[in-house]
């Protein structure tokens, strides 16, 4: 798709500024021009960053309310939902403090260029979230291509504590992977279809408790 197509169509979805649209060009030129060396986003990827990685992103803010004080993005990455999630927040007003956690140290210096360049704010925590002590305290909790099921729900099991909502983005196999979870879990979420592709998944998930 044409580029400048997928930038209509994200304004439209989103319906954010011009300015908060500039600040995704600068990220999206910081993403390419980092991608040589950090592997940040798959090279096929690169032509259609504003669908499948912005808009991708984009489509779970209008569950994020004023009332989420906090939010933490688990394996963030390239900053994908998070550095994208953030801008639109400012654009919305919304106060949310934006954590992301990130074990590569290399990727950290690029998220914090990031934050910098843009002035977002973000909190950037260099740790692998399999080896932090800390119990993970926020209200609301996004993942995106981090991790399977069978793997992340144990580690939010025992790393959180009074969480709101967990965003977890599913791709072609989520719904397998649900089936397959609610064998050990008992999980209390919303189902939602991916606006980006036909067969991915997002769920907002608002209790977990084990079988």
């Amino acid at each position: 798709m044409d580029r400048s197509i997928q930038i209509d169509t994200f304004s439209r979805f989103t319906q954010v500024s011009r300015e908060t649209i500039n600040s995704l060009i600068k990220y999206e030129k910081m993403l390419i021009n980092d991608n040589k060396n950090l592997n940040l986003i798959g090279k096929s990827t690169i032509n259609n960053i504003w669908t499948r990685h912005f808009l991708d992103s984009a489509q779970v803010i209008d569950f994020i309310d004023k009332n989420d004080n906090n939010i933490l993005d688990i394996g963030t990455g390239a900053g994908l939902p998070g550095i994208v999630l953030a801008i639109l927040l400012k654009d919305r007003k919304i106060p949310a403090k934006i954590y992301l956690i990130e074990k590569s140290r290399k990727k950290v210096e690029f998220l914090e260029k990031v934050s910098m360049r843009l002035q977002l704010g973000i909190n950037i925590i260099n740790e692998n979230i399999f080896e932090t002590k800390n119990d993970l305290e926020y209200d609301l909790i996004i993942t995106r291509a981090f991790k399977p099921l069978k793997i992340f729900l144990p580690l939010i099991h025992k790393k959180t504590k009074n969480f709101k909502k967990i965003f977890i983005f599913l791709g072609k196999t989520g719904n397998n992977e649900l089936i397959q979870a609610s064998k050990n879990w008992n999980i209390e979420y919303k189902q939602r279809k991916s606006i980006t592709s036909d067969d991915s998944i997002f769920i907002e998930v608002n209790k977990l408790e084990k079988k």
